[in-house]
C-alpha cells in the first residue's frame, strides 16, 4: 500500500494529529489565530492608550490605517517567500519578527513610537497568506477548498476574541495590583509571548509539504509541484501577476474580505449613531457578524468542493459569483434597514454570503497557477486589504456611513462580474480524486 503521508491528503481527519497534513491543518489555523489576536489586541485598549498618550482622533485614525495598509505590501512579498524558502521557515520567521513590535507597543511613550509599532504589527496580517499556502500544498484538490476555508475561518476568529479578551486581561492585570499606567502595557505582553511560543511549536511540528521540507527536497534534486531548483521569489510574483485570473480574484477578495474588515470597524458605531443602541447592545450586534467566521467561511469552501465534483473549476467560479451577488444585495438591504432588529437580520444575511465568498475565493486559489502558488496567494490576499483601505477612504470622502454602505453594496454587486470572468479551459481540471470532500473523525 502506498504511503499516504507522502502525498496530499484527500480527507480531513479533524481529530487526528498523526499525519503531517493534519498537523499542518491544525497548527496553521492556530498560528493564524495567534497572529490575528496580536494584530487586533491594541484595538479594544485604545481608549486607555489614547488617554495616557494624549492621542487625537486623527492620530488614532492614522494608526488604524497604517496597521491595515502595510499588510498589503507584506502579503505581496510573503507568498513568493513561501515558494522560495517554504511555509515552515516563512511562518516561523513571521511569528518571531512579528512578536517584537507587539511587545514594543508596551514601551511606546509617544504617538510617533506607537504609530511605528502599529505599522510593524500590521505585517502579521500576512499570516493569512502562509496559512492558505501551507494547506494548499498539503491537501488534494477534492478537499483543498474545505481545508483553506476552515483554517482561514477559525484563525480569523482571533481578531474577534481579542476584542472581548483583552479588556478582561487588562482588568485581571489591574486586580493584581499593577498601576493604571502600566496595566495595558503588561496586558500586551501576552499576545507577544504567545507568538514566540507558536513560532517554536510551528518549527518543531510542521513540514513544508507531504514529502518533507523544501530545502531538503531541493538538495536531493526532487521536484516540488513540477519545479526544480530554488524557484519562488520574484519569479513566482511575476508569473502570478501575468495571469488575468489573479487580478479578477484580487477584486473579488477586496469586495468580500475588504468589506468584512470595514464592517468590523464601523458596525458598532453605526448601531449607536443610526439606531440609538447602547454601547453594550451595539457591541453584541457587531460581534454576531464576526462569529459567522467560525463556520461560514468553511461552508463556502465545502460547497465549492462539492460543486467542483460535478462541474469542475468553472463551477467553482460561478458559485463565487452567486455568493458575491448575495453579498452585494444583502449589503444594500442592510444599508436601508429602518430598524435595529431588521438591520441585524440583514447584516447576518449579507455577512453569511461575505464569509462564504471569502472561502470560495481561496477554494479557487490553488488552481490558478500551481507553479506560482505563493505569488497567486499573496496578490489575491493583498486585494482584501486594498478593499478595506478603499472602503475607508470612501467613507471619509462621503462623510456618511449609510451612504457608504449603499455605495459598497452597488460596488460589490458589480464586482461579482469579475468572479464569472474567471474561466478555465477543459484541460485545466481540478484533478480531484473521486473521494467526497468531507470532515471526518
Amino acid at each position: 500500500m502506498a504511503d499516504t503521508s507522502l502525498s496530499k491528503a484527500n480527507r480531513i481527519q479533524l481529530f487526528s494529529l498523526g499525519s503531517p497534513q493534519m498537523r499542518v491543518f491544525h497548527l496553521t489555523w492556530m498560528a493564524f489565530f495567534v497572529c490575528f489576536f496580536a494584530w487586533f489586541a491594541c484595538a479594544p485598549l485604545m481608549p486607555v492608550i489614547k488617554g495616557q498618550l494624549g492621542l487625537t482622533m486623527a492620530q488614532i485614525a492614522n494608526i488604524n490605517i497604517a496597521a491595515v495598509a502595510v499588510t498589503i505590501l507584506v502579503r505581496l512579498v510573503i507568498g513568493p517567500l513561501c515558494d522560495r524558502y517554504g511555509p515552515r521557515k516563512t511562518y516561523t520567521g513571521l511569528l518571531l519578527l512579528g512578536a517584537l513590535p507587539v511587545l514594543g507597543v508596551g514601551f511606546s511613550q509617544s504617538y510617533e513610537s506607537l504609530l511605528f509599532f502599529r505599522l510593524c504589527i500590521g505585517a502579521v496580517g500576512a499570516s493569512f497568506v502562509i496559512t492558505q499556502y501551507h494547506t494548499s500544498v498539503m491537501f488534494a484538490p477534492n478537499v483543498v477548498g474545505t481545508a483553506n476555508a476552515a483554517t482561514a475561518g477559525w484563525g480569523n476568529a482571533g481578531g474577534g476574541v481579542a476584542q472581548g479578551l483583552m479588556p478582561l486581561l487588562l482588568t485581571a492585570v489591574l486586580m493584581l495590583g499593577v498601576s493604571d499606567t502600566m496595566g495595558w502595557r503588561v496586558a500586551l505582553i501576552v499576545p507577544g509571548v504567545l507568538m514566540l511560543i507558536m513560532a517554536a511549536v510551528y518549527w518543531r511540528y510542521t513540514q513544508d509539504c507531504p514529502q518533507g521540507n523544501f530545502s531538503e527536497l531541493r538538495a536531493a534534486g526532487i521536484a516540488i509541484d513540477g519545479k526544480n531548483g530554488k524557484g519562488g521569489g520574484w519569479a513566482s510574483f511575476r508569473a502570478a501577476s501575468a495571469n488575468y485570473r489573479v487580478w479578477m480574484l484580487f477584486v473579488t477578495y477586496g469586495a468580500c474580505f475588504g468589506v468584512e474588515i470595514f464592517i468590523h470597524n464601523i458596525a458598532a458605531i453605526y448601531y449607536v449613531d443610526h439606531f440609538g443602541l447602547s454601547l453594550k447592545s451595539a457591541g453584541i450586534a457587531a460581534a454576531s457578524f464576526g462569529l459567522l467566521a467560525l463556520f461560514a467561511r468553511a461552508l463556502g469552501g465545502i460547497i465549492s468542493d462539492k460543486v467542483a465534483r460535478v462541474g469542475g473549476l468553472n463551477r467553482r467560479a460561478t458559485l463565487l459569483f452567486v455568493m458575491m451577488l448575495g453579498e452585494g444585495l444583502g449589503l444594500l438591504w442592510f444599508a436601508h434597514a429602518n430598524s435595529a432588529a431588521l438591520a441585524v437580520v440583514a447584516m447576518l444575511c449579507f455577512g453569511l454570503f461575505t464569509h462564504m465568498a471569502c472561502g470560495a475565493t481561496y477554494a479557487l486559489v490553488p488552481f490558478i497557477d500551481r507553479k506560482a502558488l505563493g505569488g497567486v496567494a499573496g496578490i489575491i490576499g493583498a486585494g482584501g486589504n486594498v478593499g478595506a483601505v478603499l472602503a475607508g477612504f470612501l467613507m471619509k470622502g462621503l462623510g456618511d456611513t449609510q451612504q457608504t454602505l449603499s455605495m459598497l453594496g452597488v460596488l460589490v454587486t458589480v464586482s461579482a462580474l469579475c468572479a464569472i470572468a474567471v474561466r478555465f479551459s477543459t484541460d485545466h481540471s481540478d484533478q480531484a480524486t473521486p473521494v467526497a470532500a468531507k470532515l471526518s473523525a
